[in-house]
């Protein structure tokens, strides 16, 4: 099911620079789906990848907590880059699903990003805040 949403999500995806449209599904804690897709940018460091994009919908309605997130970019393993495992990390990600040459494969979120900067607790602690 969300391999499927993130497939479907990446279909509107804007790639005109990379030619490689990506989708992503984030399901919350509570069960509710979000979705979204890679926006590109003539300046580069203002693309959006699919999976930023599904969580800044999720919190724009109100949820903080992720559980799963499926991403579809291509016929190979599409894994979450740096920037998006560290914002996935900020709202607990349990578990990334991508496809495979040979199905779905699955991870455990701490497996891609083992020792994340956390997120508010964590930087409270390093500023000395309690």
């Amino acid at each position: 099911m969300l391999l499927d949403a993130a497939a479907r999500a990446a279909t509107f995806a804007y790639a005109p620079y990379s030619h490689f449209p990506v989708g992503a599904a984030v399901l919350t804690s509570s069960g509710q789906l979000f979705t979204g897709c890679n926006v590109e940018n003539a300046a580069f460091g203002e693309t959006i990848c699919a999976e930023r994009n599904a969580v800044t919908t999720m919190v724009a309605a109100g949820f903080r907590e992720i559980d799963t997130v499926a991403v579809v970019g291509g016929d190979e393993p599409c894994w979450p880059c740096g920037a998006c495992r560290q914002v996935l990390a900020e709202f607990g990600c349990r578990r990334v699903v991508v496809t495979g040459p040979d199905g779905p494969l699955e991870v455990d979120f701490t497996d891609l990003l083992p020792h994340s900067f956390g997120g508010p607790r964590d930087l409270s602690l390093h500023l000395g805040d309690t």
